[in-house]
């Protein structure tokens, strides 16, 4: 069963209680800035299982010291659903573990 599109207002009041996320392309997105490299593949592989346990994958990019995400809704015609907010607010509660700002 496909997953229904926020609203722009949904995205809006949602990325409110998200500080640093925002809305562009129709996505969620944040990049994180790590110490190091390996502090930032560790974050990666950490947002990976993450991912897997929920069975919804955001575009996820490497970079020396920081991480990207892009996030939206396949199932959803590449829209942000409810599914996004979820990964997101997990990956938030993980990062300061691995010293992302």
């Amino acid at each position: 069963m496909p997953s229904e599109p926020l609203s722009q207002k949904e995205i809006e009041d949602r990325l409110r209680e998200l500080p640093g996320w925002a809305f562009e392309d129709d996505r969620i997105l944040r990049t994180y800035r790590l110490a190091t490299h390996r502090a930032a593949s560790a974050l990666v592989a950490h947002i990976a299982v993450v991912q897997d346990e929920l069975n919804h994958h955001s575009d996820l990019t490497l970079g020396y010291d920081t991480v990207r995400l892009a996030v939206h809704s396949h199932d959803a015609g590449g829209l942000v659903t409810e599914k996004d907010f979820g990964l997101a607010e997990r990956v938030e509660a993980l990062a300061p573990a691995h010293g992302a700002a």
